[in-house]
């Protein structure tokens, strides 16, 4: 039986890509070696112990690579051709097949191969089956992708454009919630509706969140995406000096079925900036297209994103009418603008006593307010940031005493 496993291991063709996985290498080596000799057995028998033990949940493991491959399966759904779906079951059956072994199997393979060497493969390590992947046919695996998507946006919810201009998973994303940002609901509410219909293929905006610092503009546009990244929402981080890769990145995420945020953070440029021009362009106007699945959310402290100097308001009247429509025909291209505000004294101090109550702190109401004013006149004023800053401080003094 583990001879026809070996050699139908050879003759993977749809999910042919995993034949680099570790898991599987060393499984195919193990296999190879029962033709060998019991010190090559040895060897890779040993090895394949410790990947397992390394790997743990097998099952997770290659279900994971399988999701995240990208093959000749997904490339042509929604309806793949027959021939396809039955190679796609074969290959399967194959993973499936490598699943099944346990160490017990392997080492009574083992005996059979080198009975001289029975005794000594008594009492060596092993390790239990694994859990088969939930799916055996091609069909069930193209219902698998079609639901749940595939590729390489598969491994993760949040990426980032590096400084080398690869696309990269941010191992350890802010898993801020909304439930954690108290206050500005108006805000909160606009950036929700216009998510939701993009979700649902709707037509949504691309959307300008400003305002003063700390006020939460960052926060909520990655809170909204830890709400709905069970439902295929991804965030992609594209700093602003990296505009230019902007066609690359919606090339890539045109091919794929999940629906991403390119999120702009902290969006200014001078009046020279070559990136203002081209940014402008990608939003409207521009040959390439911004792809379905794709809107921009950007984050500025400046409602017309450009740094203008007294100088650049001076001239004639037809100069600085040329400056200022300059200044806002990158803002204008946003569907919509959101003003995150600095909040007034009320409002402050509701933030402050929302994060009081999800935090524990025991003050009374009027001791817990006037702490948290002192500490916002030390900050140089009232904001969301500066409210959880001082429910930390707080928290931290009570460890220490």
């Amino acid at each position: 039986m583990h001879k026809q496993l070996e050699i139908h291991l050879q003759f993977l063709s749809v999910l042919g890509n995993l034949t680099e996985h570790p898991l599987v290498q060393r499984y195919r080596a193990v296999l190879d070696a029962l033709r060998s000799d019991d010190t090559a057995f040895g060897w890779e028998y040993g090895a394949l112990c410790d990947t397992v033990y390394r790997t743990g949940d097998l099952h997770g493991a290659l279900l994971d690579a399988v999701r995240r491959d990208e093959n000749a399966l997904n490339a042509s759904l929604p309806a793949p051709p027959q021939h396809i779906l039955d190679a796609a079951t074969h290959d399967l059956g194959v993973l499936n097949g490598l699943l099944a072994l346990s160490g017990d199997a392997l080492l009574a393979d083992a005996r059979a191969a080198f009975p001289g060497t029975a005794d000594y493969l008594t009492g060596l390590p092993s390790f239990p089956p694994a859990q088969p992947l939930p799916f055996a046919t091609g069909d069930a695996l193209a219902a698998y992708y079609r639901e749940n998507g595939y590729g390489f946006f598969a491994g993760a919810d949040a990426f980032a454009v590096g400084p080398d201009g690869e696309l990269r998973p941010v191992p350890h994303p802010d898993p801020i919630r909304l439930s954690d940002l108290p206050g500005y609901e108006r805000q909160k509410k606009a950036v929700l509706t216009n998510t939701l219909a993009f979700l649902a293929g709707r037509t949504a905006n691309n959307i300008l969140l400003y305002g003063d610092k700390g006020t939460g503009k960052s926060s909520t546009v990655k809170a909204v995406v830890n709400e709905y990244a069970p439902r295929g929402l991804k965030i992609v981080e594209l700093p602003p000096k990296q505009v230019k890769l902007f066609p690359r990145l919606c090339e890539r995420i045109a091919a794929s079925p999940f629906r991403f945020i390119v999120f702009l953070d902290d969006l200014s440029f001078d009046q020279e900036d070559e990136n203002f021009a081209a940014l402008k362009a990608f939003i409207e106007g521009g040959l390439a297209g911004r792809p379905e699945n794709l809107v921009i959310y950007a984050t500025s402290n400046r409602r017309h994103l450009v740094r203008e100097s007294f100088s650049s308001r001076q001239g004639d009247d037809i100069h600085l009418r040329d400056t200022l429509e300059t200044a806002t025909s990158l803002s204008d291209r946003f569907g919509l603008e959101i003003t995150f505000s600095v909040p007034d004294k009320d409002e402050y101090l509701y933030i402050v006593d929302e994060l009081a109550a999800e935090y524990g702190v025991t003050l009374p109401a009027e001791e817990l307010h006037l702490l948290a004013e002192r500490f916002a006149l030390r900050r140089n004023g009232r904001s969301p940031r500066t409210a959880r800053q001082f429910i930390s401080q707080h928290l931290a003094e009570l460890h220490h005493a």
